[in-house]
């Protein structure tokens, strides 16, 4: 039976069998002392395993490109190679000796889950059961942390997902907005068995990303909100020790970094889990997760205790699994941990547990079948290759139809009249559009993220300061310095994903100058750009709530919203048309200059 929120939070310990890992440890000097044997010290040896960030990979298969996944580092994936990679660990070590867990964004990034969440919906009556479900219940995961990304097809379809999972869903700052009490349980405790001696209390807390209030406020505005880790860890663990927990672990769906992506817009930061090991005492060990970077081990010293802490972060995908190993020793009547040490192994040193690919195979098969489907024929190959750094014609697609969506919405309201432009983002690298027959897969590599689209109000001094800070995305490049487009964007570490091409307008983007002066014959309609001018800016939801800071979207007036992807758009438009030709939609509105001289 799936773990019911409601049971849970009735039921707040769960108890599991337990062997004995007991060791003497001698002590001559007692023992000549004394002339009687030293009693064996009692030592207890636990094995905490960790994922995070696996974004629907169940296999190691690449659905865009309809075939098995690789990359430049040899690098696999899949809940089907991480299963293999746990049983090996609870053989060697005693399953009644581990603890699985996961530190969120579950649902959410492949075909595969907007499959079971759009197309074949788990919400619908008599509905599937999700994949990850499946996977994550037949693997045994003890417990897992909500990830942001879980709340992105709306609380209904998280709700169904928590129904059909076997373990618990944890986000103890997860809160109703109206009783501020946990919407989710906020904790689990499991405890282990030891021959000879006390049981093993270990507490896992739950903490996920304050950011949920930005990135999917349509969904739960009003209805959750999302306070700090530092703060809800500071009021749980204490709890959790006097619960008797011996071991205290955190499930943190944030990264190690101390950053936050959206500014000052929240007064919490988004990747604070090192900050929660260096600021709250009690915790033993904290599985990272949302940044999607490899640590295998990371040392914090807690400030009020001087107390280690070790965290790890498994990269993402299943790509990897953390190793905790907990030693624990019993002296004066009580458990303490001894020490603690984190490693990660690697899913590519292993093959898929064919438990996990004869249970899923036939979901796979469908959503297979599904990204296949051919909508369109393109009478030229579209690439991703240069749209970093010059404007390409498969991005203008992308603004093309998020302009045609937003004008038919806004037909018969007073913004009817207003230019509507759009901004759009190079996500990938490595998409493409090739010329001839156009596949459902085709476009969803283009548009990689499930955002929605939203329709806001902005002036065009504000659309000025938006270009300007976009534009920081480029590393300042001397007029006469030789250009290395490897060297020439993601200044100050800043993603692809966090610069925007906006279509309607025309500008160049001087890379000699410094931040902030780079947007130069900035126009409208081919004349300089007016302040006053109003525009419609249709965005995605991520930046519309504030992802990436970019400045004024996020509190500029909404006009519109809705929540079909635009990936889904995009289908429908080129289903529609029927023929995929640049000359639709593809048009020079940018480029990148030096004291005014093109770069390309």
């Amino acid at each position: 039976m799936p773990l019911n929120r409601r049971k849970f939070l009735k039921k707040s310990a769960v108890t599991g069998a337990g062997v004995a890992i007991a060791g003497a440890v001698g002590a001559p000097a007692a023992q000549a002392a004394t002339g009687k044997p030293a009693r064996p010290v009692k030592r207890y040896a636990l094995t905490v395993l960790g994922t995070t960030d696996l974004h629907g990979h169940v296999f190691n298969w690449d659905y865009f490109k309809d075939a098995e996944y690789s990359d430049a580092k040899g690098n696999a994936q899949g809940l089907a190679r991480i299963s293999t990679l746990v049983n090996a660990i609870r053989e060697e070590r005693g399953r009644e000796n581990t603890l699985l867990l996961d530190a969120g964004d579950t649902i959410q990034g492949t075909p595969l889950t907007y499959y079971y969440a759009k197309v074949d919906p788990i919400t619908a009556e008599g509905g599937p059961v999700h994949p990850m479900a499946q996977a994550m219940n037949a693997i045994g995961y003890d417990a897992v942390a909500l990830g942001n990304h879980e709340f992105n097809y709306g609380i209904e379809t998280l709700r169904k997902f928590e129904e059909q999972c076997d373990f618990p869903l944890l986000g103890a700052n997860a809160l109703d907005a109206k009783t501020l009490k946990p919407a989710f349980p906020p904790y689990f405790m499991k405890t282990f068995r030891v021959k000879g001696a006390p049981p093993v209390k270990v507490a896992v807390l739950g903490l996920t990303n304050p950011g949920i209030a930005i990135w999917d406020k349509a969904y739960v505005q009003g209805k959750l909100t999302f306070p700090g880790l530092e703060e809800q860890a500071a009021k749980w663990v204490p709890k959790l020790r006097s619960m008797g927990a011996d071991v205290v672990v955190v499930s943190a769906h944030s990264g190690s970094s101390g950053t936050s992506s959206y500014g000052d817009q929240l007064p919490y930061v988004e990747n604070s889990a090192a900050l929660v090991a260096q600021r709250v005492p009690g915790i033993d060990a904290i599985l990272v997760g949302h940044a999607h970077v490899e640590i295998p081990e990371l040392k914090v010293v807690n400030e009020k205790t001087g107390r280690t802490v070790v965290l790890s972060e498994p990269l993402a995908y299943a790509e990897r699994l953390s190793l905790f190993d907990v030693e624990l020793v019993f002296a004066r009547g009580r458990w303490s941990v001894e020490s603690v040490a984190a490693s990660v192994l690697n899913s590519n040193t292993v093959a898929d547990d064919p438990r996990i690919t004869r249970l899923l195979s036939d979901e796979h098969a469908k959503v297979v079948e599904y990204v296949n489907q051919v909508v369109g024929t393109a009478t030229d190959t579209l690439t991703t290759v240069e749209a970093r750094y010059k404007d390409a014609p498969i991005i203008d697609l992308i603004t093309k139809v998020q302009e045609d969506v937003v004008k038919a919405a806004l037909a018969g309201t007073s913004y009817a009249s207003l230019p509507v432009i759009a901004q759009a983002s190079p996500f990938s690298r490595t998409s493409e559009i090739p010329a001839g027959e156009v596949t459902i897969r085709d476009l969803s590599s283009l548009y990689v993220y499930d955002n929605t689209l939203v329709a806001k109000l902005m002036t065009g001094a504000q659309v000025r300061a938006y270009l300007e800070y976009s534009a920081e995305y480029f590393v300042q490049t001397a007029a006469d310095a030789a250009v290395d487009v490897a060297k020439l964007t993601n200044a100050g570490g800043r993603p692809d994903y966090n610069y925007d091409y906006v279509s309607g307008l025309s500008y160049d983007i001087d890379v000699a100058q410094p931040a902030g002066s780079r947007i130069r014959n900035l126009t409208y309609g081919g004349a300089a750009l007016e302040d006053d001018r109003q525009f419609v800016l249709a965005v995605n939801n991520y930046r519309a709530n504030g992802g990436g800071a970019f400045p004024h979207v996020a509190s500029a007036r909404e006009l519109w919203a809705e929540s079909t992807e635009i990936r889904t758009r995009i289908a429908e438009w080129v289903t529609a048309k029927g023929v995929l030709d640049p000359k639709d939609f593809a048009s020079v509105d940018w480029k990148l200059t030096r004291d005014g001289t093109p770069v390309f």
